[in-house]
This record gives structure tokens, C-alpha cells and sequence, in this order.
């Protein structure tokens, strides 16, 4: 696994998207692909401190088919808690059987522009966001106003083309760290060419 980033599978013998498994004497790990997953690319660029950690609360934001969700349920293991909001019926479905085989997982179906649809959640440590909407600065800092923790972290996903595809990307990255501004300090940031062309992932801590 030299050079490849895994993470130790929960639930073994099972796959989420066709990963790799590989068994060792420690237990079994799924190998985490750059190309499917924007929190591996900025890892393999360089994301440092992930507060992603075990036994976290996370809310997770576009949690689509549960690539990416899969492997926080991981990292987090079971005494951490994902709550996975999607809007998209058919990705629901595929979501909701990759929560059936990980206890830690919690399928949602809503909008998350709606966060009082699911404010059962309550607290949380983190709140991730991959949703590819115009109005992302909008519904993070609603979602981190309802539930994240004074000084919790976020992770963003900008995804320029989802936002305006008339300005070249790099300058709608520097408007929504704007509208971001207010509520938020940026810690680290990075583009994630050659895994994602065109998106921007900022880790964002909220200001109390």
C-alpha cells in the first residue's frame, strides 16, 4: 500500500464502489481513490490535522452513493456517529445499502437547504459539504449555524462550474471565500486538479 492511502474497513468483506481490499495482520483496508473522492485528493495534496477523527459526529452534506461517506465511517469507527443528508432518490437508494452494512451511518433524505428537516441531528463536531449548488456559501453557513459545535471545523468543496461557468475558477473560489468571510476563518485550502479540475477544498473553522 506503499504511497496509496487506505482506511481500515468496519464492515469487512464488504466494498462500496469497487475499491481494493487488502488484508493484513492488523485487519482489513480499503484502498481510498484520489479520482472518486475529493477528501482524498486534498489529503494526497496536503490537507493536514483532519479533524475526522475517531468516535466524531459528523454531518455529512451530498453524501450521493456514499463513496467518500464510506470511508469517514471508517476513520470514525463505531463509536462515531455520520448522519449522510442527500436530496437525489436514485443515489438515496445506493446510500441507504452502503448504510444497512456500517452501524455508524445514517442515511437522511432531505435538502440540505432545509437543515430544520433533519435537526434531530443535533450537535455536531464536523460538518463536511460536497453539495453542487449556486448557493453552497449559503447552505453551509445555515447547516453550521444549526449544528455545528462554537469553533467545530468544516470542509467545503467549491465546485467553480456549479457556482458560475462564465468566471474563470480561481476567481469564484476568492468570491465565496468572501461570502464565507463573516462566519468563518480558512485554515488551509486546496486545489484538487489533477484528481477534481476546477474545485477548491477549504477547511474552514467556525468564528464564535
Amino acid at each position: 500500500m506503499e504511497g496509496k492511502l487506505a482506511t481500515r474497513n468496519i464492515s469487512p468483506g464488504t466494498r462500496v464502489y469497487g475499491e481494493k481490499i487488502v488484508r493484513l495482520e492488523s485487519g482489513e483496508y480499503r484502498i481510498w481513490d484520489l479520482f472518486r473522492s475529493k477528501l482524498a485528493g486534498a489529503l494526497k495534496k496536503g490537507l493536514r490535522g483532519l479533524e475526522i477523527v475517531p468516535g466524531a459526529k459528523v454531518l455529512y452534506l451530498g453524501a450521493a452513493t456514499g463513496t467518500t461517506p464510506s470511508h469517514v465511517s471508517d476513520i470514525i469507527g463505531e463509536e462515531g456517529e455520520l448522519y449522510c443528508v442527500e436530496f437525489a432518490q436514485r443515489s438515496m437508494r445506493e446510500l441507504i445499502a452502503v448504510c444497512e452494512k456500517r452501524p455508524n451511518m445514517f442515511p437522511i433524505h432531505a435538502d440540505a437547504n432545509n437543515p430544520e428537516e433533519y435537526k434531530d441531528v443535533g450537535e455536531v463536531d464536523v460538518v463536511y459539504m460536497d453539495v453542487s449548488q449556486p448557493n453552497q456559501s449559503e447552505i453551509l453557513i445555515k447547516n453550521c449555524y444549526a449544528f455545528l459545535k462554537k469553533g467545530g471545523i468544516a470542509y467545503l468543496c467549491v465546485k467553480s462550474q456549479s457556482i458560475d461557468v462564465t468566471l474563470p475558477p480561481r476567481q469564484v473560489f476568492e468570491i465565496v471565500k468572501k461570502q464565507l468571510a463573516r462566519d468563518f476563518t480558512v485554515e488551509q485550502e486546496y486545489e484538487l486538479a489533477p484528481y477534481d479540475l476546477d474545485h477548491l477544498f477549504l477547511a474552514l473553522r467556525r468564528k464564535d
